[in-house]
């Protein structure tokens, strides 16, 4: 009895654990806003490469979040713009603007998973970028170990239900957390069966305006042979962003 009843304690302590370990990813400051630019390498298997150039920009409203990019290239993709909002009160929106078809099409949940305009990022990747969804994952403490000299703690989250899997396409994430600034370093996807889909290393990590910012991240297909780097630049924590920019007047608009 003593022997289940110290089981029983031990694991409510690791899911306490694992739940203030997601608060601090969460509560880490990233910025009340930010503009940059982001630049899309997209690989397939055969080594065909294809670059995307973007502005991107993100501003927070108490603890909601609002999020839009803008091609500027290639031409074909121009013009072309996602927005999102992230509530912490109200159902998630997002948006897309397609020029050749001059309309703002409306992302539904049920779409989520979906690739990201033909990179390996999901929509619900772009949307939660460092930050990680209490409301769709039950988490785990899996342990603690080195990224080459970083110290991180392994993560589990894993999808509260099978609608949840379905929507977002993973059954669960497996993130290796660094302890110190609370950036996953590297994250490994599962699929609806639970096979290995994809990984997402984040590197060159280093301060902007006293915040750590990600300026690097590649993320890599393991069933399709398709790879995905995203480039950050020009990062800037001081610029002021007008609230019109997110909106779908914007996106019409390009800017």
């Amino acid at each position: 009895m003593k022997t289940l009843l110290f089981i029983l304690l031990a694991s409510t302590v690791w899911a306490m654990d694992a739940l203030e370990l997601v608060n601090s990813v969460n509560g880490r400051d990233d910025g009340e806003s930010v503009s940059r630019t982001l630049k899309m390498e997209l690989s397939d298997k055969r080594g065909k490469t294809r670059v995307q150039e973007t502005l991107s920009y993100r501003k927070y409203y108490g603890e909601d979040k609002k999020t839009v990019i803008f091609y500027t290239a290639p031409k074909r993709l121009r013009g072309t713009g996602f927005l999102t909002y992230d509530s912490a009160k109200k159902d998630d929106e997002q948006w897309l603007y397609l020029p050749s078809l001059r309309k703002v099409r409306r992302i539904s949940s049920a779409d989520r998973g979906d690739w990201f305009l033909g990179t390996d990022f999901s929509y619900e990747d772009i949307k939660k970028e460092t930050k990680i969804s209490l409301e769709d994952y039950d988490f785990k403490l899996l342990g603690e170990e080195d990224v080459g000299q970083h110290p991180v703690y392994r993560l589990e989250a894993r999808t509260k239900s099978k609608e949840i899997t379905k929507e977002l396409g993973y059954s669960k994430i497996v993130s290796l957390i660094d302890k110190e600034i609370f950036i996953s370093r590297k994250s490994e996807f599962y699929d609806e069966r639970g096979d290995r889909l994809k990984t997402l290393v984040n590197s060159d990590i280093k301060k902007v305006d006293a915040i750590w910012t990600i300026h690097h991240m590649l993320m890599t297909n393991h069933q399709n042979g398709h790879i995905t780097h995203f480039y950050f630049n020009d990062v800037d924590y001081q610029k002021e962003l007008k609230d019109s920019l997110f909106s779908k007047a914007a996106l019409k608009r390009g800017r």
